[in-house]
């Protein structure tokens, strides 16, 4: 490996959006970005290792050394691009609740990845710019699948997949009129128990049903929200989740009943509802905070930044 990178004393800003993956049909593939999300602080020290601050969620509970995923996420990128990391300082400002199914383990991880891209694009002996697809391969190598890190990086609506050559993805902006909930319980979900749940073979008639749903979400978020509650069914994996998590199985049942587009956020167990504009929102709000007090409302916008890094020279005013 090359020399540690050089700048005592740099800073690097980075803001990660929370996502929410699947949307109902896309399961795995498809994935958006909510305007709510981390903030990180990161100075560049002269002794090695790293130390990790969290403020808000995580604070007391996440590791504070180089095990933070955060930390890790950015020396993977290092190591696989031959460089040493630097020792860090990190403060982080926390807001994305974890292990509720709105992306907190692919934003840590796309944190990391732009701390380090911060990094090296600021070291001022020798440079090194990450192209997008550098991005979301680090990212994808980490979290195992792109559907929650491609939103989380790129903002808006992201349709990801991978190929022979890595993951790819095509973002898409969101059609205004679309007005996003997140309902979040008190009580977490694991996305391994989740996934265990569900069946390695469905039934043809489920796969073909979850096609036409995917393929009408996409026109639905992005032309027509008034199809959302049509475009947001699924049988490939709510139904197989729903017993491990009654309470937002049950939640979700009741809102489409009423006439909105809820879905399981990611692997749960919050909801996102996708409203067909603000008062169907506030309408779906309301009927939460009257049922169902022990959820928190999150009343969003679609993020359309993804994640940004900000780079500040050694011995600048910040």
């Amino acid at each position: 490996m090359s020399a540690t990178v050089s700048g005592i004393g740099r800073t690097v800003k980075v803001r990660v959006p929370a996502t929410s993956a699947n949307l109902g049909p896309g399961f795995d593939t498809l994935g958006i970005a909510l305007a709510y999300g981390d903030e990180l602080t990161v100075v560049v020290r002269d002794a090695p290792g790293a130390t990790v601050e969290v403020t808000g969620v995580g604070a007391g509970e996440v590791p504070t050394d180089e095990t933070n995923l955060v930390v890790r996420s950015a020396a993977h990128v290092f190591a696989q691009l031959g460089r040493r990391m630097p020792g860090i300082d990190v403060a982080a400002t926390n807001r994305i609740p974890h292990g509720r199914g709105m992306g907190s383990s692919g934003s840590a991880i796309v944190a990391g990845v732009m701390i380090a891209a911060g990094l090296l694009q600021s070291d001022p002996e020798a440079p090194v710019a990450l192209t997008e697809e550098q991005l979301l391969a680090f990212a994808t190598e980490l979290e195992g699948h792109p559907d929650n890190v491609a939103p989380a990086l790129f903002g808006g609506l992201t349709i990801a997949w991978t190929t022979e050559q890595g993951p790819r993805f095509k973002r898409l902006m969101v059609h205004r009129g679309v007005a996003p909930l997140v309902l979040v319980p008190s009580f977490t979900m694991s996305t391994e128990l989740a996934r265990s749940l569900q069946p390695k073979q469905v039934p043809h008639e489920d796969a073909v049903f979850n096609v036409s749903r995917s393929a009408l979400l996409i026109a639905a978020l992005t032309q027509s929200p008034e199809l959302l509650l049509e475009a947001t069914e699924d049988r490939l994996h709510q139904n197989y989740r729903g017993a491990a998590m009654p309470a937002t199985r049950d939640l979700i049942g009741e809102l489409r009943s009423a006439g909105h587009a809820a879905v399981v956020s990611g692997a749960g167990p919050s909801v996102l509802v996708l409203s067909n504009g603000p008062l169907d929102r506030m309408q779906a709000a309301d009927f939460v905070a009257a049922h169902h007090p022990d959820w928190r409302v999150l009343t969003l916008a679609v993020d359309t930044k993804g994640a940004t890094v900000e780079t500040t020279p050694a011995g600048a005013a910040l």
